[in-house]
């Protein structure tokens, strides 16, 4: 009878520790769930289209609740917002954000150049808002790693918005075909992103048929760019521990421009 008993208590035992471990997997995964959508969420760097701030392996951090929550907030689920975005913060000019463009599957990291309203051209590798260049100083050159893996030159130049916000951009090609572009009036509800390596981004300068990011509606946003977490070379594994060294600890909690 006593075996009985103690067979009975283990089992128990066992279905409360079952029951405690699963509650607390739940919890875990509904945790990160929310803070995944509403908070923060990471994103890695995958090209040198926004070198020299971010460059390739790079891992940063995005605040959700700083552009508020349009429809791709709870990727891969969808977040029920049509138009617009839930809470929504105006962008500003300058500000780095993470964004899907219409129709495409990827997520895409660049900065905001035009807000709605804006004429946007480039003119001889120079940007033009409202018909007024942006002004801006050389600060040297500085090598980057391209899409190939290759380490190039290129010519670094400060540009400042007239809202102050102030960051550099590379010049890598003299008269590439992103060099000089039609004049584009940014629809209502839409904003025109750029990436600070100026000839290596395909970005709101070209279409989404062609590989680009379009000009992007403002449900599309998905969170702004904060801080760079950690940053890794092309051969650093996770899975391959001598490969650690590889990390770029001069980055780590490098505050994004």
């Amino acid at each position: 009878m006593s075996d009985d008993v103690e067979m009975v208590e283990e089992e128990e035992n066992t279905k409360g520790v079952l029951r405690e471990t699963v509650s607390t997997i739940l919890w875990a995964l509904g945790i990160a769930f929310f803070i995944s959508t509403f908070l923060f969420k990471p994103f890695h760097i995958p090209s040198g289209s926004m070198a020299p701030g971010l460059v390739k392996g790079d891992y940063i951090i995005t605040s959700k609740f700083t552009v508020g929550y349009g429809r791709h907030a709870a990727t891969p689920f969808p977040f029920p917002v049509k138009k617009g975005r839930l809470f929504e913060r105006e962008l500003k000019r300058g500000d780095v954000i993470v964004f899907r463009p219409e129709g495409d599957t990827k997520n895409f990291i660049k900065r905001v150049v035009g807000l709605p309203g804006d004429q946007v051209q480039m003119k001889q590798g120079l940007l033009y808002i409202n018909g007024t260049r942006v002004v801006v100083e050389t600060s040297g050159t500085e090598g980057y790693v391209n899409q190939f893996g290759n380490t190039e030159t290129a010519d670094v130049l400060i540009e400042t918005f007239s809202n102050g916000n102030a960051h550099r951009v590379m010049d890598s090609q003299k008269n590439s075909r992103l060099d000089n572009t039609e004049l584009r009036t940014v629809p209502s509800g839409y904003y025109f992103m750029m990436g600070d390596n100026r000839d290596h981004s395909y970005d709101s300068r070209v279409s989404v048929a062609e590989g680009g990011a379009g000009i992007v509606p403002k449900e599309n946003i998905i969170g702004k760019a904060e801080i760079v977490l950690l940053s890794v070379s092309d051969d650093f594994e996770l899975k391959k521990p001598w490969t650690w060294i590889k990390m770029r600890s001069d980055r780590w909690f490098k505050v994004i421009k």
